[in-house]
């Protein structure tokens, strides 16, 4: 699958690119609401292993439908530590193919420095995904 480039708005209306990112590990992940039980589990353990990525290069970028808006509540509340993006279009959701009949599937894409999907995460388990990350980096699982 080939990255599609994207220019969305975090929840402080900041807008980001994917190719600004390029020479950064990426975990673009893509979750299904803001502040439900399992996106506020996985958003707080992104949050409380940041450094621990930031030190394996990775920068990590949350993807959902929702409004800037609700984003702001979101990461306000929980005291996120990374941008959030809003995808109200749903159009990248869709390009990632992240979009389901239930809606917004929990799907991660782990991106290399060069820009190419390294791996796909399906099946996210919320509490641990940070950590799956962080092992397959320092592991060179891919």
């Amino acid at each position: 699958m080939k990255v599609k480039d994207f220019s969305l708005p975090d929840q402080n209306n900041i807008f980001h690119t994917l190719k600004e990112y390029k020479g950064a590990w990426v975990a673009l992940y893509f979750y299904p609401k803001d502040d439900t039980p399992g996106c506020t589990k996985e958003a707080c353990t992104f949050r409380d292993s940041l450094g621990e990525l930031q030190k394996l290069g990775v920068v990590i970028l949350g993807v959902s439908k929702d409004s800037v808006a609700s984003h702001k509540k979101f990461a306000d509340k929980y005291h996120l530590n990374f941008p959030v993006l809003s995808d109200e279009s749903k159009e990248i959701i869709k390009a990632y193919d992240a979009w389901g009949a239930l809606g917004t599937k929990r799907k991660t894409f782990l991106i290399d420095p060069n820009g190419e999907i390294k791996k796909i995460y399906e099946h996210v388990n919320p509490t641990i995904h940070a950590g799956e990350i962080i092992r397959d980096i320092q592991d060179k699982l891919f």
